[in-house]
């Protein structure tokens, strides 16, 4: 993290204890993204780290006078009244799922994998590119459809569909060779 970034966020806070709005803004635009991130990996949903995010906004707006530069940087502590909601939220247990969590998860990546291949079923039936991905491999299509719509990394990918690493990457390259002279 920057020295400048550091200074930005405790120059905010030191606002926002004044009752200054414009503080408060600055750490969410800078922040808002991050934290929500953060949230959503301790609680592997997103609506539910939404809303810690703005509980956490709250509680630092309400308490960015107990914010003490000397005790540590502020992003550590905007980011642990993040962290500690998100973990009341999981202790409370009081929005926890009737589907179990390994169910969930089949469920969430069931529906990103309906969204990635809905795109190129979108796409204009007369196109080149359209005509192109057909002609490829299921597996192949499948996984550069991952990579270049749905922004998997070649791990992820290789996770998700259960190969090593290096036949993902193989998949990867060996389908865009052909699209590519396909598309020529």
């Amino acid at each position: 993290m920057s020295a400048d970034l550091s200074s930005d966020l405790e120059t905010a806070l030191l606002a926002c204890a004044t009752g200054d709005r414009n503080g408060l803004r600055r750490i969410y635009d800078s922040e808002a993204g991050r934290l929500v991130a953060v949230a959503q990996r301790i609680l592997r949903r997103h609506d539910l780290a939404e809303e810690v995010v703005q509980e956490a906004f709250l509680r630092i707006w309400t308490h960015a006078h107990q914010y003490r530069p000397g005790r540590g940087s502020a992003r550590g502590w905007i980011y642990a009244i993040v962290r500690n909601r998100a973990l009341n939220m999981l202790r409370d247990g009081k929005r926890e799922d009737i589907v179990a969590e390994d169910r969930l998860d089949a469920l969430q990546e069931a529906g990103q994998m309906d969204e990635i291949m809905a795109a190129w079923q979108k796409l204009d039936r007369d196109t080149r590119l359209r005509e192109c991905l057909g002609g490829l491999e299921e597996v192949r299509r499948r996984s550069i459809l991952m990579a270049y719509v749905g922004g998997f990394t070649h791990g992820e990918i290789a996770g998700r569909l259960k190969i090593p690493l290096g036949t993902a990457k193989s998949w990867i390259r060996r389908g865009l060779s052909s699209l590519r002279e396909c598309l020529a």
